[in-house]
């Protein structure tokens, strides 16, 4: 799955297009590299989203087939990091 579907089918943005206009102001790291949207996400990377205040982390746990809830989210596709 692309990495700006990925974003939004999880819920950590709300619009597919705001998660490309992440990835194209280098908002969105994998792995600790600079993405393109048309980036594929695998099990076990680590996606580091920076916002202007803070930034967080997340380990891909699994890859979902379609937009998942908030609730089964944090429990079954990704994890945070600390």
């Amino acid at each position: 799955m692309r990495i700006d579907s990925f974003l939004n089918a999880v819920n950590l943005v709300k619009r597919r297009a705001t998660a490309q206009d992440m990835i194209a102001h280098n908002a969105v790291l994998i792995n600790g590299a600079a993405v393109k949207s048309s980036r594929e996400v695998r099990v076990g990377d680590i996606i580091e989203l920076k916002f202007l205040t803070h930034s967080k982390r997340y380990e891909t746990l699994a890859i979902p087939t379609t937009r998942v809830t908030p609730k089964t989210v944090q429990n079954d596709y990704i994890k945070e990091i600390a």
